[in-house]
Formats: structure tokens, C-alpha cells, sequence
């Protein structure tokens, strides 16, 4: 499998940091998105969702002030309305999300990205 992987991450996150500890440690070559600086948009993350065949409220960090601020835990939201407020406030977001031509992962535990490679 020759497609470039894309690690879509927060540097200061821990998750983040032994993502990218795993992938150079296994001489793989890759790139990385700061969605912070390079904010996903929500076509973006809309894709990356159905890549990992997740649910959008499935990539939801719970821990999160703005997911208790936002009401989230309440089963309201329509999933287009969770990729808006998951592109708006990218807190809410799990991460890392590996992702390699069409697939991807959330690299919680970093783990699962062996099955990228």
C-alpha cells in the first residue's frame, strides 16, 4: 500500500506525541495536520468520519468543558450538527486520526494503526 499517511493531531496532546514516537520508530513516512492551525472542514471531516466508519458522536470527547457547555451528552444533535460543532470547536475531537487513502483510524490506542500499515 503506497498512500501517504496523514496524522491529523494536536501537538501538545499526549495520543499525539506517541503517534508520531510509533510511525518514526517504524521508518514510516508521513505527514501531519495541525487541525488547530489547519482547522478540517466539515466536507473533511465528514470524510475521515466514514473512513473509520465511525458515528460522528462516536469521535466526541466527553472530558471536553465545551461538550458539557454545548449540551452534547443530550441525544439532540443530528450528525451534520456534531461535524459542524466538532469543526468549530476542535476540542471535541478525539485524536489522532491516522489516515491513509480510503481508510483511516483514531489512534486511541496507537495500537490501531498497524492496521493502516
Amino acid at each position: 500500500m503506497k498512500d501517504q499517511i496523514t496524522v491529523y493531531e494536536r501537538p501538545t496532546c499526549t495520543k499525539c506525541r506517541e503517534m508520531d514516537r510509533f510511525l518514526r520508530e517504524s521508518g514510516v513516512d508521513f505527514s501531519k495536520v495541525n487541525y488547530y492551525i489547519e482547522p478540517l472542514s466539515k466536507q473533511k471531516l465528514t470524510e475521515l468520519i466514514k473512513k473509520m466508519k465511525l458515528n460522528p458522536r462516536d469521535l466526541l470527547r466527553k472530558s471536553e468543558p465545551i461538550y458539557r457547555e454545548l449540551g452534547l451528552a443530550k441525544g439532540v444533535f443530528s450528525d451534520a450538527e456534531i461535524i459542524s460543532l466538532m469543526v468549530e470547536h476542535p476540542d471535541l475531537m478525539q485524536r489522532p486520526i491516522v489516515e491513509r487513502g480510503n481508510k483511516a483510524i483514531l489512534g486511541r490506542p496507537t495500537e490501531n494503526v498497524k492496521a493502516l500499515l
